[in-house]
């Protein structure tokens, strides 16, 4: 009994420690999967390219080049190239939509819409608008090039960064980049700011819409290097603190932008104090033309401060010490110049300068070469062939034996060197006997003067000319910006007091005596949907002044009379 009842019990007993090996090397094994398993997961790479993506040629093409670089750094499910829609789509209803439809075929249209709105299909199409895009703006003349590129409403991370600084440097006719709540970070701003550089030279607008960032380092984007143009930072919670740090941008007592033209920061929390900053960034910045604050904080004190930049303001005792310098920098510039070092003509004007000062006769310039003295000649003089011992024979002479012609050289050469003229001969040595004057000498003097008036136009704005009044310097408001937009702030008839000031100071300012380049003050000044009544006296007047200057208001009358004139 002992054995028939042990070997039943034995029998179960037998493959147990068989099954326990088992199932300890099958979790071994599943142990070592499991490790393995992340290794493996990754997408497949081709063995004949390499997994590098610097090592990646980019073709011009955004499509391919963005697809291939996130393939090779990994991204299995990325945003897909699409060309933008396009909003202003027309519509136009054929002849069989035109009749109206009996009740039956009513009635299966709706069913076929009830029944096309439970589709898979249908539902995928509207969710489409959703996903993860880069729509782009072709070139007409060339389809394959990128004009613009927009990005809606997905996270742009540093890893696609990375990748645009790979492919966006190889688009020759990018002009823009727009991106809107793509939860941009302070980091990927400085990531993204040291891409621009890379880009083509056409790049010249950026959109960074609804991209708070907790450091308002969007001041990056205004660096000394920087060729933006058109810059939007609209929604972005930009606060005083912001504003400080653009207005340092705009421009500063020892550096300012040159290449910013517009500049939108509407619907942000600018106040007073931010206000007050953008001006001091206005008061040496001439290049910005448009600039928006709608839909901010803006008060009466803020207001106040925008105003007196556009009008003669003081300078302080810190930009007045910068001026002087500033002037005797351009004075030892002038001397330089005229300095024996620089040239030959300038040799020889400023020892004619000097013997004129100290009444010394022209005798002493005899010891320079023959070369310098037929410049001045006439063409009687210059066509012939003398040496230098005659010619200064001849400029001892004095009284009845000169000739006619040595006469008019000699009042010509007083008269120019009293005027201080330079002619292009003078510049340039000639290579033969002399030179010809007359009208090529009078096309040479009238190039240098338009080349003198465009280098006065970018002077630095300290060096414009100032009024000096009660001890105090007073320099000429800013005249560049064209376009200023407060509409919906916190201004009252305080601050309007203020505009209207300087908008009288525009308009008497933009009344040229003749034809002149350059600008012509404000022209377009939104102060609507503020804390004062529309039948305010001051901003009717202001009104009244601007409506003038407006070129599109101006150009509805001109309309109206070219139709009537052909009616």
């Amino acid at each position: 009994m002992s054995s028939e009842t042990s070997a039943p019990g034995t029998s179960p007993r037998a493959p147990r420690p068989g099954t326990q090996r088992g199932s300890a090397a099958a979790t071994k094994k599943a142990e070592r999967a499991a490790k393995e398993k992340p290794v493996t997961s990754l997408p497949p790479v081709v063995d004949e390219e390499p997994k590098n993506p610097e090592e990646y040629q980019c073709t011009g093409i955004l499509e391919t080049d963005f697809a291939e670089l996130c393939v090779r750094s990994g991204y299995t499910d990325f945003p897909k190239v699409v060309i933008r829609p396009r909003t202003h789509s027309t519509f136009v209803p054929s002849a069989s939509m035109l009749e109206k439809p009996g009740l039956e075929e009513q009635q299966q249209q709706q069913q076929q819409r009830l029944s096309g709105s439970c589709s898979l299909n249908s539902v995928e199409s509207k969710y489409v608008f959703f996903r993860p895009t880069i729509q782009v703006e072709l070139e007409q003349e060339d389809p394959k090039s990128v004009k613009e590129i927009y990005i809606r409403g997905w996270r742009v991370e540093d890893r696609i960064l990375g990748i645009f600084s790979r492919c966006l440097p190889s688009l020759s006719q990018l002009q823009a980049i727009n991106f809107w709540n793509v939860g941009l970070t302070d980091k990927t701003l400085t990531t993204f700011v040291a891409l621009l550089p890379l880009c083509s030279s056409t790049l010249r607008k950026v959109s960074l819409e609804g991209n708070p960032l907790p450091g308002q380092s969007y001041h990056k984007l205004l660096g000394q290097d920087s060729t933006i143009a058109h810059l939007s930072l609209r929604n972005n919670n930009i606060d005083d603190h912001g504003a400080q740090l653009l207005g340092q941008a705009l421009s500063t007592l020892h550096s300012c932008n040159k290449t910013l033209v517009s500049l939108n920061l509407s619907f942000n929390h600018i106040g007073d104090e931010g206000a007050g900053y953008i001006a001091d960034g206005l008061r040496l910045n001439r290049s910005l033309l448009w600039l928006s604050l709608a839909h901010n904080h803006i008060q009466d004190q803020g207001a106040l401060k925008l105003a007196e930049v556009l009008r003669p303001f003081e300078l302080t005792h810190i930009e007045v010490v910068e001026r002087r310098r500033l002037l005797l920098e351009k004075g030892t510039q002038e001397r330089l110049r005229s300095s024996p070092s620089s040239s030959r003509h300038a040799d020889f004007k400023g020892e004619r300068d000097k013997a004129q000062t100290s009444g010394i006769n022209s005798v002493a310039l005899s010891d320079k070469p023959d070369k310098m003295l037929t410049i001045k000649l006439p063409r009687s003089l210059s066509k012939k062939k003398e040496k230098s011992g005659e010619v200064v024979k001849k400029e001892e002479k004095s009284g009845s034996g000169q000739s006619p012609t040595q006469g008019t050289f000699k009042k010509e050469d007083s008269s120019k060197a009293g005027k201080g003229k330079v002619s292009a001969p003078e510049q340039k040595p000639p290579k033969g006997k002399g030179t010809k004057t007359g009208n090529k000498e009078r096309r040479s003097i009238l190039l240098e003067s338009e080349l003198v008036s465009e280098t006065t136009e970018m002077v630095n704005p300290l060096l414009e000319p100032v009024v000096h009044r009660d001890g105090k310097v007073y320099m000429p408001g800013n005249r560049v910006l064209l376009h200023l937009n407060l509409l919906r702030n916190r201004i009252t008839e305080v601050g309007l007091e203020g505009f209207l000031t300087a908008v009288q100071y525009q308009v008497q300012f933009a009344k040229p005596k003749g034809v002149v380049k350059g600008p012509m003050g404000l022209l377009c000044l939104s102060l609507a949907k503020n804390y004062f009544s529309p039948q305010c006296p001051a901003y009717i007047m202001i009104q009244e002044l601007m409506m003038s200057r407006d070129p599109i208001s101006k150009a509805k009358p001109r309309e109206e009379e070219t139709v009537a004139f052909s009616l």
